[in-house]
């Protein structure tokens, strides 16, 4: 083998390394701002998964002797650097817990309107006719009403309970889901390739299945995206005001609302959990605004110019 062919060999093999490599976590490498938030929101998984298995007893003990201890003491060690609440219980163990269920609530029902809506928008916008006016005339009804205030009726009727909330949670982001399913469902159902898949004998629910909805999918998941920190904020005011998680369960919201009579003299306590709020849904929308970036052909070019140039074969630099 000549030298010109094994460098040809090498130039193959690092080409076909660098295709392999995933385009994604290279973007994600050249975006600062998106790589700190998938950094911070990897943490904040981490820890829903976690915290309570590794924060759940510093969380829960009650220590009166460092009631309302403030933010930089070591007391109890790392873990009271946050301070500590009117009982004494580590603000930092909390918060940390406090995530599962924070973010378990908020993901359960951004996944169930998500469901719920891409379904009941596919349905209407192929079908149309009676049925889809009815469907759209309940989505019309139900985004008259402010969705908070149609959760605080709602739950000050039944038992604020977590799966009560994420109903309540689910049911305000369905029509959002519902119009744009609808929307894309009537303009692809006029495709040829429908007609085609029509004329075969295929079923609606195999037409939908198989040719719309996966059409559907990216659209939907764009929006899940960001309706996900829409419903955090939600859930963290509905606690805020005492509808939301009933003690002992704790969120994000709960911790807010139990600091909100100390901030004059433990400000520490409110301040965290809303700062861990504030910095989650943050994140989460940036990284949702990256995520629409790279997959929006006009501006993927952002990321690529910034690619290392593919390097050239022996034929290539024989030509030059």
């Amino acid at each position: 083998m000549t030298t010109t062919d094994a460098r040809d060999d090498a130039h193959a093999a690092e080409e076909v390394q660098a295709d392999r490599r995933p385009a994604y976590l290279h973007f994600l490498l050249r975006d600062p701002f998106a790589l700190i938030s998938a950094i911070w929101l990897a943490l904040m998984l981490f820890f829903a998964l976690f915290g309570p298995l590794l924060f759940g007893e510093a969380a829960s003990e009650m220590n009166l002797r460092a009631r309302n201890l403030p933010v930089g003491s070591f007391e109890n060690g790392i873990i009271s650097i946050l301070g500590h609440d009117p009982l004494g219980r580590p603000l930092l163990a909390r918060i940390l817990v406090a995530a599962q269920t924070t973010l378990g609530i908020a993901a359960a029902a951004a996944i169930l309107s998500l469901v719920l809506g891409t379904l009941i928008g596919l349905y209407a916008g192929y079908t149309g006719g009676r049925t889809g006016k009815i469907i759209m005339q309940f989505s019309d009804m139900v985004q008259s009403f402010p969705s908070l205030l149609l959760a605080l009726f709602i739950l000050y009727m039944l038992e604020p309970r977590p799966i009560n909330i994420v109903i309540v949670l689910a049911i305000g982001q369905i029509p959002v889901y519902l119009r744009v399913a609808r929307a894309e469902a009537l303009e692809l159902r006029e495709r040829l390739f429908v007609d085609a898949a029509r004329v075969l004998g295929a079923s609606r629910f195999q037409i939908l299945a198989r040719h719309i909805g996966p059409l559907v999918l990216p659209v939907v998941i764009n929006i899940v995206t960001i309706d996900f920190a829409l419903i955090m904020l939600s859930e963290s005011s509905l606690s805020f005001l005492g509808l939301g998680v009933q003690q002992p369960a704790i969120t994000w919201g709960v911790l807010v609302s139990q600091g909100r009579e100390y901030l004059q003299s433990a400000w520490w306590i409110a301040f965290f959990p809303g700062l861990m709020i504030m910095l989650t849904t943050l994140s989460i929308n940036l990284l949702a605004n990256w995520l629409r970036r790279v997959r929006d052909p006009k501006e993927r070019w952002r990321f690529e110019r910034h690619r290392r140039p593919r390097a050239r074969t022996g034929d290539e630099e024989a030509g030059t």
